[in-house]
């Protein structure tokens, strides 16, 4: 498994790296760059349109494996050039490799709407129509939640406002260096380790695209490091939020053929647990404001801990400590037998998130008394 993650994660990283840097230098030519604002973390002009490095690490890398595992299903190619253990899965690659495309077209064109919005803003309710209308592509893909013998229409509902959540929380989530990448690298390969060691036999495509996800991520973050030379903006962050999204729902967390139980369900949740939450509070205090939900502000997680005096490299950090911890959370939902475990996991995760709060409640607090200050 370690020589599979290696082979998923190198590709896409070294795509990402040259491409993400290539991008610096091409950035002002294309007019993509963002400007300082008062409700921006950044004090510097900054070249937009890193995303393009992830996207293409994603799609490029997912290319050449598709494209490896053809020749050597046309025996073009010895299948000597695989472990054994994956040549048994060609023909189940092949099959699915469709509704691989249809899922990397979908986040295509999330991609270009979020270039277009990067170079000229788009209104919010125009993204937001895209990205419902993707999300209803996407199902008819076959992409959609399968728990149990629930009616396809709420199946259908559930995925959509799930993948329509997960888009926004990731593009919400950029509000400082390395924080989007960063969490996105970490939940990839959380969801990854799950995919191979925790159902009854491992799912390699769907554990495979994570891996390539996370080394595309790994690539950007090079250079999106504190202090960034680039941002990847919404043509990243949606293209991760859909991804994510889609890949947690073909992951099916509860496997029946395996001994875990109905609460492993709740695994993708705790590992993203610190996103959607930032997500949602955020939303709630701008409509208690009476502003646009989608209004720009400093009202979240990242910018609290940095009103409070930490640096923002330390804020984004102790932001990834708390994603592990609910991660690790979710992993261990695997190792415990039935609800009546799974609650300590479930109290855990909520206790991480109202710590959030009252930081996030002490941050805006130390942030008002400043502005009394002046």
């Amino acid at each position: 498994m370690l020589w599979f993650a290696i082979g998923c994660m190198l590709p896409s990283f070294l795509i990402s790296l040259v491409v993400t840097r290539l991008m610096i230098s091409w950035a002002p030519q294309l007019g993509l760059i963002d400007q300082p604002a008062a409700r921006k973390s950044h004090t510097n002009p900054t070249p937009l349109g890193g995303g393009l490095g992830i996207v293409l690490g994603v799609v490029l890398t997912l290319g050449m494996a598709h494209g490896l595992v053809w020749a050597i299903g046309q025996n073009l190619l010895p299948a000597s050039l695989l472990p054994a253990d994956l040549n048994v899965h060609l023909d189940g690659v092949l099959y699915r490799a469709p509704q691989m495309w249809g899922l990397l077209t979908a986040g295509l064109i999330l991609s270009i709407v979020g270039l277009v919005d990067d170079v000229r803003p788009v209104s919010w309710r125009f993204r937001l129509i895209i990205q419902f209308l993707v999300a209803m592509a996407v199902i008819a893909a076959d992409i959609r939640a399968t728990m149990f013998d629930i009616p396809p229409i709420i199946s259908w509902t559930l995925t959509v406002f799930w993948l329509v959540l997960l888009i926004n929380s990731l593009n919400f989530l950029d509000n400082m260096d390395g924080l989007t990448s960063g969490i996105t690298l970490i939940s990839s390969i959380l969801f990854a380790i799950v995919m191979l060691t925790q159902t009854s036999e491992p799912r390699w495509l769907v554990a495979g695209m994570l891996l390539v996800i996370a080394g595309a991520c790994s690539g950007f973050l090079v250079w999106n490091w504190s202090p960034a030379r680039i941002f990847m903006g919404d043509a990243g962050s949606t293209f991760l939020g859909l991804m994510l999204g889609c890949l947690t729902i073909l992951g099916t967390f509860y496997d029946v053929k395996s001994s875990a139980d109905t609460h492993v369900m709740l695994a993708p949740l705790c590992v993203l647990a610190v996103p959607l939450y930032d997500f949602l509070s955020v939303m709630t205090i701008r409509i208690k404001r009476g502003l646009s939900p989608f209004h720009a502000d400093k009202n979240h997680f990242s910018h609290r801990l940095v009103d409070l005096g930490l640096s923002r490299k330390n804020a984004v950090l102790t932001i990834y400590l708390c994603t592990i911890t609910t991660g690790l959370a979710g992993l261990l939902l695997y190792r415990l037998p039935g609800w009546g475990s799974a609650w300590t996991v479930i109290v855990l995760v909520i206790c991480v998130l109202l710590m959030i709060s009252i930081l996030e409640t002490a941050g805006r607090r130390a942030a008002r008394q400043r502005e009394e200050a002046k």
